[in-house]
């Protein structure tokens, strides 16, 4: 079993800034992908950032030179900090991981339950 929670959001301003966590957890080989997206009402899900297996971080558009993303590969965490937000922003946070698990290594995506962020003054 895998359990991935996300932890950070909430209500800021426009112009505020955030830190998502993102933590696994579970009979985890190792981690070979993680990601986040996001998803607004009414809006399809949608990639926000993530790191390739070859450790290149990738970051959509509409985030670039706001958010970073990082990771802790020790605590099996990441991270997403996101400044300069504005109510663009506002959406269900997800974080997805893909990851080789005990005992077969068998590779599989895994997501969390998602944390909303809400920009509004």
């Amino acid at each position: 079993q895998v359990h991935v929670v996300e932890s950070g959001g909430g209500l800021v301003q426009p112009g505020g800034s955030l830190r998502l966590a993102c933590a696994a957890s579970g009979i985890i080989d190792s981690i070979y992908a993680w990601a986040w997206y996001r998803q607004a009402p009414g809006k399809q899900r949608e990639l926000v950032s993530n790191v390739t297996t070859g450790g290149v971080t990738n970051y959509a558009d509409s985030v670039k030179g706001r958010f970073t993303f990082a990771r802790d590969n020790a605590k099996l965490t990441v991270y997403l900090q996101m400044n300069s937000l504005g109510p663009e922003d506002t959406a269900v946070y997800y974080c997805n991981l893909g990851a080789r698990t005990r005992p077969t290594y068998a590779e599989t995506s895994y997501w969390g339950q998602g944390t909303q962020v809400t920009v509004s003054s």
